[in-house]
């Protein structure tokens, strides 16, 4: 029989290890894609799929296949690879993770994955935008999965050319989401010029700066829009007038968040809704303009 002093401490031990322990690994439960990156996507560091069980949360994954420290007992990464959270004139950069392109509410000892999650890891300068609730960067999440056990129905608002909207719908339905609904329980996709869509909900915050809408572009002007894009300090980088386009995720709360697919004119549009797909992996937000492909937002 084990005394009862041996099997305390080893309970002790079981819930302060950083990676946890237990009878065992629980079931399998498929494959999930692991994406480590610095400064807002543009520096891939590790990108692969793991195989998870019940057991695994996004720190074990992360733990696997990386060389990390923590802090916190275990709850906060400082490090991955070397690279480690800092403070430089003023600026403060650190670690910051999502799971199917949401920001997670919880510590990444805590979320429970499932078969398909995109788990990303990204290292970036936050002092412009403490929070950035919504990426694009994990097509076709979070459609194909939704978020924390939620699968949402996919809500299209079409304010643009019917030719436009078939684009966006038949760029979903090739990603496997053939799942249309509405109401609270839905991602809405706003489609459209941006003099159509600035009072749509959540796209009115592609007005604001990124401290607000942690997007890293926003429109100035409504009757002739520029499309301003800035860089990961928040400054301005350029702006883009006719034919520029923009496509952003935005989340205002603890529901779905929004997708828009917008630009300054039909034609800005219709690039951006040519976007959709694996042009936006590992990109905060993406825009366009005519001549060149996907412009990654912030501007590096």
């Amino acid at each position: 029989m084990i005394p009862a002093r041996v099997l305390a401490a080893a309970l002790v031990l079981c819930t302060t290890a950083a990676a946890g322990c237990g009878i065992g690994p629980g079931k399998d439960q498929g494959d999930v894609s692991l994406a480590v990156t610095r400064d807002y996507g543009s520096k891939v560091i590790v990108q692969k799929q793991d195989s998870i069980h019940e057991s695994d949360s996004v720190l074990r994954v992360l733990d696997r296949n990386t060389d990390i420290t923590t802090r916190y007992g275990g709850g906060f990464v400082q490090s991955i690879d070397g690279i480690s959270g800092s403070t430089s004139g003023g600026r403060r950069s650190d670690w910051f993770f999502y799971v199917n392109g949401i920001e997670s509410p919880v510590g990444s000892t805590s979320y429970d994955l499932s078969g398909g999650d995109r788990i990303w890891w990204d290292y970036r300068d936050w002092t412009a935008a403490m929070r950035v609730p919504a990426v694009v960067g994990s097509w076709p999440e979070p459609f194909a999965h939704g978020f924390q056990g939620h699968h949402w129905t996919t809500h299209p608002v079409c304010l643009a050319a019917g030719s436009v909207c078939d684009t966006v719908l038949q760029r979903l339905e090739s990603a496997g989401i053939r799942n249309p609904g509405s109401g609270p329980a839905s991602i809405t996709v706003d489609v459209g010029p941006w003099k159509a869509i600035r009072r749509q909900g959540a796209a009115s915050l592609l007005a604001e700066g990124p401290d607000r809408s942690g997007v890293f572009a926003h429109f100035v002007g409504t009757e002739r829009p520029l499309l301003e894009l800035l860089n990961q300090q928040g400054q301005p980088a350029g702006s883009i007038g006719k034919g520029g386009g923009l496509i952003a995720a935005l989340r205002t709360g603890d529901g779905p968040p929004t997708w828009v697919v917008t630009g300054t004119d039909s034609k800005g549009v219709a690039a951006a809704a040519g976007l959709l797909g694996d042009a936006l992996r590992n990109h905060y937000a993406v825009a366009t303009q005519p001549g060149a492909g996907a412009i990654g937002v912030p501007v590096q």
